[in-house]
């Protein structure tokens, strides 16, 4: 073999949870070490970790990411109650995803990886639809609460500045409900929405919106009119490279996008996007075949897979038994970081090798090496499953010949 490969500058790497977070350690130990010489920033943000830090290591590891430019993330589980229970948590703490991408203020694009030999479940698509995912506010962070009695609830805001408090009414309950508070900023949404016209002018596709602002006439006519300004600003530069832009309701924007033939950067509220990603990567084979990076406005970069961490295969890999996990998103979420810490620190030997691995994994399975989801849905069908090492090692035999 080569020297190994120097990559000039450090990546931080943000460690996981369960089945993933053993394959992180396969990948590194077989596809990243024996070939680079690379300075990892390492943070663990596994669940116990989290747990015991207070979740500081995650406020850590987003700063860091914000500090060297370039970051990649094993998934990692947001807990619910039973989750708490399980692992005797202090609280239920909250998504590091959401955490993350509220300190670089970022925006989620996730496209999925087209293998020949995997056929889209939808018939018409043949180009990768682009979800891009606006990564601040909303749900991920809102203030709820349970009511367990009569009680009138309203929705309250106090100006800094003084003057006239704003009281608005929200539901008079006659018994127990639930009730939801949350917000978005303008400066979010504008760099939501330069971020996609960014990607989109880099991709070469038409960007599409959607919202629901025929019913939340105040929240998300504010995204839809948010959008036409900036997508107005930057008119003369899009139809330069006959880039388009098209608004729709939300409902009518799923309807378009599954009778359409892809290549198009979906862009989507926050939500939206969580559940749409995916929907687009399970209809593209599977979700171990999405790619996902964070962009923040002034250019950091955090790339991970777009799936989770895979609790069932991990309890029975716990159990001694064998099991046949995807990891080509993962794969692909640090040839991706090694791909941009190579653009942003010019060094051509560093995307080369980053591309090399992307190609021998498409290769790998199209000619009949794949894990057993691939399987299922390969056509021509191939007789047998590839074990979750298996693959991975048979990626690291076709890289050492490459390199």
């Amino acid at each position: 073999m080569a020297d190994k490969i120097t990559v000039k500058s450090p990546i931080v790497e943000l460690d996981g949870d369960e089945m993933t977070r053993i394959i992180w350690q396969y990948i590194k130990d077989k596809l990243i070490y024996p070939f680079l010489d690379v300075d990892l920033k390492y943070f663990d943000l596994g669940l116990r970790h989290r747990d015991e830090t207070d979740d500081q290591v995650t406020t850590d590891a987003a700063n860091a990411i914000k500090h060297y430019g370039v970051g990649v993330k094993c998934a990692t589980i947001t807990p619910n109650a039973a989750r708490v229970k399980e692992y005797s948590l202090k609280q239920q703490w909250k998504s590091p995803n959401a955490t993350i991408r509220s300190i670089l203020d970022g925006t989620v694009f996730r496209k999925p990886i087209i293998i020949k030999n995997i056929p889209p479940a939808v018939r018409s698509w043949k180009k990768p639809i682009i979800i891009g995912r606006h990564a601040y506010g909303d749900i991920y962070k809102s203030t709820e609460a349970i009511v367990h009695e009569p009680g009138t609830a309203e929705l309250v805001f106090t100006p800094a500045a003084g003057g006239k408090r704003l009281t608005m009414h929200i539901h008079d309950f006659k018994g127990p409900g639930v009730i939801m508070g949350m917000h978005n900023t303008e400066l979010s949404i504008r760099s939501f929405v330069k971020a996609c016209i960014n990607n989109a002018l880099n991709e070469k596709v038409d960007i599409w919106f959607g919202a629901k602002d025929t019913i939340s006439k105040q929240y998300h006519g504010f995204f839809r009119d948010v959008f036409a300004e900036e997508i107005e600003k930057s008119k003369n530069t899009l139809e330069n490279v006959r880039v388009k832009y098209r608004y729709m309701l939300i409902d009518d924007a799923v309807a378009q996008v599954m009778k359409s033939d892809g290549g198009m950067l979906w862009a989507c509220m926050n939500y939206d996007g969580d559940v749409m990603s995916d929907m687009i990567a399970s209809g593209f084979g599977s979700l171990g075949l999405m790619t996902s990076v964070l962009v923040s406005p002034d250019g950091k970069f955090e790339f991970e897979a777009a799936h989770g961490t895979v609790m069932r295969h991990y309890y029975a890999h716990m159990k001694g038994e064998t099991t046949s996990t995807n990891s080509i998103a993962s794969i692909f979420a640090w040839t991706g970081a090694l791909s941009k810490r190579a653009e942003l620190d010019n060094t051509p030997d560093v995307m080369t090798f980053a591309q090399t691995i992307e190609r021998i994994v498409i290769e790998t399975v199209e000619q009949g090496t794949m894990t057993k989801d691939l399987m299922l849905i390969a056509e021509p069908r191939v007789s047998r499953y590839a074990l979750t090492e298996e693959f991975i090692d048979a990626v690291a035999g076709r890289l050492e010949k490459a390199v």
